[in-house]
């Protein structure tokens, strides 16, 4: 009897410790453990920030505020609703900020200089929601976006099953094994042996940091070919998105510049009437870098990844704003680096290397 207690008592005060070593245990299973590239399992009792996370609105961003329109083709502009015609009717890429919204014998919008406009000569838009990315860890393969709706192929060079769900524009991607398709274009795995064509996708790879940066200096490269830009502190990349630079009348200029003026909004016109005329009231968050060329939100299209500008580095309008803010704390003025990488790029730099790292390299 005194032996049977003996063998419940040892069995309970096994039990109680088993449960205490489970219990200082169960901080570890709550920390972010992941496999290191060289194949070790590591284990950070700070869960690790996710390596890529959407950019936050700052606080006073003027988009809480903004309501931007685009002023029909042959449409005036008036001194009141129902004055005098005070700009004539023209034709072009014509978009303005809504100020102030009368109802005066139907609706108008005050506009510009104190101009107005009847309401039925405008379309409010929507400012386009795609953005870039912070980037929390240094990537450790190349990445970007889808730049159409694709049905992702089994092979480079294949077509794919006509069955496949396209995948939508502006799917974040992360490149797994890149090959020549055999049909003029390198081709991208982007994950479960899917394929995309080189044309399809907008990507982006840490680069080095250019000869006169300093190793601390906040600078941003723009990739006229990937149609895509990325910003550094020193050798770091904190952040990466789409642009839309320059048409091929009207080029980007490449070469290393530092931006010397900034503007919170600004009023862009230009070009000729009935060709190329543009008048965009308050572009925001203007930072010039190379004479009359800037970076630049726009909120007037979203078409970012494709060349579409007068020269200017179009960006998604969040993407503009965070780097407005992040370059105000910069200890320089902030380098502009515009390049464009070769068409064949990532098969002479990766050819099989990032095959071979797939699955171990997986977040």
């Amino acid at each position: 009897m005194i032996g049977g207690m003996k063998r419940l008592f040892s069995i309970f005060l096994f039990a109680l410790l088993l449960l205490g070593v489970l219990a200082y245990a169960a901080p570890a299973e709550a920390a972010n453990c992941y496999l290191h590239y060289n194949g070790t399992y590591v284990c950070d009792a700070r869960p690790r920030l996710p390596d890529f996370s959407t950019p936050r609105y700052p606080n006073g961003s003027i988009f809480f505020n903004r309501t931007y329109a685009w002023l029909a083709d042959g449409a005036p502009l008036y001194s009141s609703p129902g004055g005098e015609e005070v700009v004539p009717a023209t034709e072009g890429i014509l978009y303005y900020t809504i100020e102030e919204t009368v109802e005066a014998g139907g609706y108008w919008y005050r506009v510009g200089d104190n101009w107005w406009a009847p309401a039925e000569s405008m379309q409010v838009i929507d400012v386009p929601r795609f953005s870039g990315l912070v980037v929390n860890n240094q990537p450790e393969r190349p990445f970007g976006w889808l730049l159409y709706n694709v049905r992702p192929a089994d092979g480079p060079g294949m077509e794919p099953p006509e069955d496949r769900e396209r995948l939508p524009r502006y799917t974040f991607v992360e490149i797994y094994d890149v090959a020549d398709g055999g049909d003029g274009f390198i081709w991208f795995d982007i994950g479960g042996g899917r394929w995309i064509q080189q044309t399809y996708l907008g990507l982006i790879d840490l680069s080095p940091r250019p000869e006169g940066v300093g190793e601390d200096e906040f600078w941003v490269e723009v990739d006229l070919f990937e149609q895509s830009f990325a910003a550094y502190e020193g050798d770091r990349m904190v952040y990466a998105g789409l642009v839309s630079s320059g048409l091929e009348r009207f080029p980007t200029n490449e070469g290393l510049f530092q931006v010397y003026a900034r503007n919170r909004e600004w009023l862009m016109y230009g070009g000729e009437v009935g060709d190329d005329y543009y008048y965009l009231q308050d572009v925001p968050h203007t930072m010039f870098f190379d004479d009359d060329i800037a970076l630049h939100g726009a909120y007037w299209h979203n078409e970012f990844g494709a060349v579409r500008s007068h020269g200017c580095v179009n960006m998604p309008p969040r993407d503009a704003e965070w780097v407005w803010y992040w370059s105000e704390q910069a200890p320089n003025d902030l380098w502009v680096h515009v390049h464009s990488t070769d068409q064949d790029y990532f098969l002479q730099e990766y050819g099989d290397a990032l095959a071979g790292n797939a699955g171990v390299l997986n977040h």
